[in-house]
């Protein structure tokens, strides 16, 4: 259990590590962008495609990481199937057709708790996003013209 434990604050820091990372950037680069209400619909839309595709894609690399640690212990007996758990596990649908031995169910709650809150973190990062986007940084709408 110790064991588990340790290896589940490894994951949990490596994925807190990628999802700090990939919102810094998606910040500090997304200050340079016009604000929602100054450009049409489509530019705006693309915006928050942009965005919402970087934090998919922090979210698919945090369950690579789950699941090659998977696969590097043999915990399943291929890296697909460990990356389809480690999916399943981390976004917490649980088809439950793909189970992990007894010895690494605590690792796979964790992995379900870590999902939630990157899931959480993520929602409100987008929606802080869109609303400083769309209001600017002073607060005050941005009207065009």
């Amino acid at each position: 259990m110790v064991r588990e434990l340790l290896f589940s604050g490894l994951l949990l820091a490596m994925s807190v590590l990628i999802h700090a990372t990939v919102l810094t950037q998606l910040f500090r680069r997304s200050s340079r962008w016009p604000a929602l209400a100054s450009i049409g619909f489509f530019s705006s839309t693309w915006q928050m495609i942009k965005i919402a595709w970087w934090i998919i894609l922090a979210h698919l690399a945090e369950v690579v990481v789950w699941g090659c640690f998977y696969g590097w212990k043999g915990i399943f007996p291929d890296y697909t199937t460990a990356a389809y758990f480690s999916i399943v596990t981390y976004t917490t649908v649980g088809y439950g057709d793909v189970l992990v031995g007894e010895e690494w169910r605590l690792l796979a709650g964790v992995e379900a708790l870590t999902g939630l809150l990157m899931c959480g973190w993520s929602a409100g990062f987008f929606f802080s996003m869109v609303n400083q986007r769309a209001v600017g940084q002073t607060g005050e709408p941005r009207r065009q013209g």
